[in-house]
Formats: C-alpha cells, structure tokens, sequence
C-alpha cells in the first residue's frame, strides 16, 4: 500500500479516537457525580471508584491529544489499544461475573446493550491495530 493511502488511513482512525475519546470524557465529566455513583455500584470498581472517576476522563483526554500531535501519535495509538482492550475486558468481566450490570457510560454510549458496546469496544480495538500495524514508519518519531 502506498505511502499517502496509509497515513490517510491512520489519520481517519487517529480522528475516530480522537471523537470517541474526547466525547466520551466530556460526557463522563459533565454528568461526573453520576458517572462516580455508577462506579461505586460496580463489583469490581467500587473500591477505586473515585480514583477512576478522575483518571479515565483524565487518560481519554491525554491520549486524544497525544493523537493530535506527530510526535506521540504512535504511542497514542498504542495507548488507545490498550485503553480499549481494558474496557473490553471491563463489560466482559461484568457480563460473565457480576448479578449488577452498573451502567457508567455517558452520552449516547449509555443507550448501549452490553453486548452492543463489546461490539463496539471490539471494533475499536481492531481499528487500533489497523493503524499500528499501517502506521508509516519512518514517521515513528520516538524512533529517531
């Protein structure tokens, strides 16, 4: 694949990130009590809720800037992987093992199934790795 095609496809997918995380943590932030009540309901938040409250609209933000910026681009994408896959693993672990499915998504995320947003978590993690593995490389600037 061409050198232009690849970093087109790269920068579509950095900007769905972007969207999705940005969205997401403002949506968090605006109903924040709410969004750290629904953490506190969870079986396997609850201990860290308030900590997580800050820290996942926090993370969301800094890896949507770090999108944003050539430099850190490429870990970004990293990060976003991993950010996805740890909330894909999160609606897995509540739906096999957890009687109270809390619901701490905001916006239009809320009006979610779970399984609809695994779906959706899935398909971001495989959009990440997309972009990793088409990432141009001589544009890794943590490389030079």
């Amino acid at each position: 694949m061409r050198e232009k095609k690849r970093t087109i496809i790269v920068e579509v997918i950095s900007a769905l990130f972007i969207l999705l995380f940005v969205y997401a943590a403002l949506s968090k932030m605006q109903e924040f009590e709410q969004f750290q009540v629904e953490l506190s309901k969870s079986p396997v938040l609850n201990a860290y809720s308030k900590y997580i409250a800050i820290f996942i609209p926090g993370i969301e933000l800094l890896i949507a800037i770090s999108l944003i910026t050539n430099r850190f681009q490429f870990l970004a994408l990293y990060a976003s992987f991993t950010l996805m896959v740890m909330f894909s693993a999160y609606v897995v672990v509540i739906l096999k093992f957890s009687s109270y499915i809390p619901c701490s998504c905001g916006g239009i995320l809320e009006n979610m199934t779970w399984i609809q947003h695994l779906i959706f978590n899935m398909g971001f993690v495989i959009l990440s790795i997309i972009a990793i593995l088409l990432y141009p490389y001589k544009s890794k600037s943590y490389l030079q």
